[in-house]
């Protein structure tokens, strides 16, 4: 049977996931043997001790990996047999353990996100790993490695599917009819964004949600705003000092030539520069190549990937708090990052916090319409405007007194705060501009604070505290009766906005709900 005929079913009975998983994982062991040998012999010692002592050394490494990966592939099948699960209406669930048996339920009423992720080897080879979050603590979620890709993604919209109450489309699908379109209310005119299945995926019992696209990185954008970014400007400076420092030690210390500084000092800033320039281009890449940002009636959608590519999907709701920078050499060309707090990504928040790597000011606002599209603002896009560029009370943003100029003479005019019917904005950054937006109803909790030298110019902080994640909400060195109040009347618009948030609401007002459904 080709891949194109088969339709695939979520198990409801116990099933294992690809018997090639071990596999993928055994390469590891060859790579970590051949690597202990670099290291550990010397190359000059095996030229002189001849070519017998380096062919035994190649076939002993050679043995030791090929014992390590067999061992290794051995007790992987060994997890693999044991290691099973399956889906039900309200929950997938997960056994495993050899020794120590485990069984894990991730319920669907829970549901944070799903990711779909290919590593590097399962590209290759065509295989996927796929995450389940939920809400609570860490280790809440579920990962199955490896399922075929087409299986991987055949999955995730099932879950997605029966997460968002479709079930007796589900069901209709798994009686072998024609697989089920979700779109139910979405408008008529999403057809236009109906995404062509991928050469050699399998059918599915329930179809993937349309997707609107909405923002697209350019390749030529990502290398530029990389090279304007911090990290870089920083790695650059590094390898100038300790250059410009050799160079000086050479003509201020007698009988050090240029060379020898070099290479006493330079050269490892050389290197250390070098180093941190291709971390933060590898992790930018990652981020940023193939970055695509979509709505769907199951959320939010973003792919990305470089050498491991992600295909997250965020469920109405689940972004926390949304983070725009903009560093002092993207500002000529209005270029800005967006980062968000996710639900249910207690230790994995750097994977998935990248709601927009790089964009236009256009883009960026697309971006934070996607997760956060009511404002509770008659003129939403002058008001983010403002916001990002404004200063003082422009806008109507609560600022810093006077005294603050005494703790904080370069930001101060630039921090503000001002609430809408539906979010916080915190407005801070002199370099680097930054804005902050917190939908009402994610606000835990409220915290002031208030250290000696604030407590003596008469200033507080305001926390909002939100998930664990890269945005941390504090709007800074308000006057003491602005901070007091801000407390107060964030806790009352917090309590009120739970009561009527909806997902359905965020489907309506993105456009995903035909004007005439319920």
């Amino acid at each position: 049977m080709s891949t194109l005929d088969h339709v695939y079913s979520a198990p409801r009975e116990w099933t294992r996931v690809h018997r090639a998983s071990p596999l993928l994982g055994g390469w590891a062991v060859l790579a970590g043997v051949a690597g202990y040998w670099f290291y550990t012999t010397q190359p000059g010692q095996a030229a002189g001790d001849g070519a017998r002592q380096l062919h035994i050394s190649i076939l002993l490494v050679a043995a030791a990996a090929v014992a390590g990966a067999l061992i290794a592939i051995g007790f992987g099948y060994l997890g693999w047999y044991f290691h099973t699960f399956r889906i039900t209406d309200e929950a997938l669930e997960q056994r495993r353990g050899v020794v120590f048996r485990q069984q894990r339920q991730a319920r669907l009423d829970r549901l944070q996100a799903v990711d779909v992720v290919q590593p590097l080897m399962g590209r290759l080879f065509g295989f996927a790993k796929i995450t389940v979050e939920v809400a609570g603590g860490a280790r809440s979620g579920i990962e199955l490695q490896f399922l075929r890709l087409a299986d991987a993604e055949a999955l995730r919209n099932e879950i997605l599917a029966l997460a968002a109450g479709y079930r007796a489309e589900v069901a209709a699908g798994r009686d072998g009819a024609e697989p089920p379109t979700r779109s139910g209310g979405l408008r008529a005119e999403l057809e236009q964004f109906r995404l062509a299945p991928a050469p050699g995926s399998a059918r599915t019992a329930v179809a993937a949600a349309e997707e609107r696209p909405l923002v697209a990185v350019p390749v030529p954008r990502l290398l530029l705003s990389i090279l304007l970014s911090g990290g870089t400007i920083a790695s650059v400076a590094m390898v100038l000092i300790f250059v410009g420092g050799s160079v000086v030690v050479a003509i201020l210390v007698p009988g050090v030539d240029i060379v020898g500084a070099f290479l006493g000092g330079g050269f490892l800033g050389l290197l250390s520069g070098a180093a941190g320039m291709v971390s933060v281009l590898l992790a930018s890449l990652n981020r940023g190549v193939n970055f695509r940002l979509g709505i769907s009636s199951d959320g939010v959608r973003i792919a990305h990937g470089l050498l491991e590519t992600r295909k997250q999907t965020v469920p109405p709701g689940r972004v926390q708090a949304v983070h725009f920078k903009q560093s002092l050499l993207w500002r000529r060309r209005d270029w800005w990052e967006i980062v968000v707090n996710v639900a249910g990504y207690q230790d994995n928040q750097q994977a998935v916090s990248t709601l927009l790597p790089v964009g236009t000011r256009e883009d960026a606002l697309a971006a934070l319409w996607s997760v956060l599209p009511d404002l509770g603002d008659p003129d939403p896009q002058g008001t983010v405007s403002l916001a990002l560029s404004g200063s003082g009370a422009d806008g109507g943003f609560v600022t810093s007194p006077a005294s603050a100029t005494w703790v904080d003479p370069l930001q101060r005019r630039f921090r503000g705060v001002r609430a809408t019917e539906t979010a916080l904005f915190i407005r801070r950054g002199w370099l680097v501009k930054e804005l902050i937006v917190v939908p009402h109803e994610r606000t835990q909790s409220l915290a002031l604070r208030q250290g000696p030298i604030q407590r003596a110019l008469g200033l507080a902080d305001v926390a909002v505290h939100s998930t664990k994640g890269a945005v941390r909400p504090v709007a800074q060195h308000l006057a003491v009766a602005d901070a007091v109040a801000l407390l107060t009347s964030q806790a009352r618009r917090a309590r009120a906005r739970r009561k009527v948030q909806t997902p359905e609401q965020w489907m309506e007002k993105v456009g995903l709900l035909d004007d005439g459904a319920e």
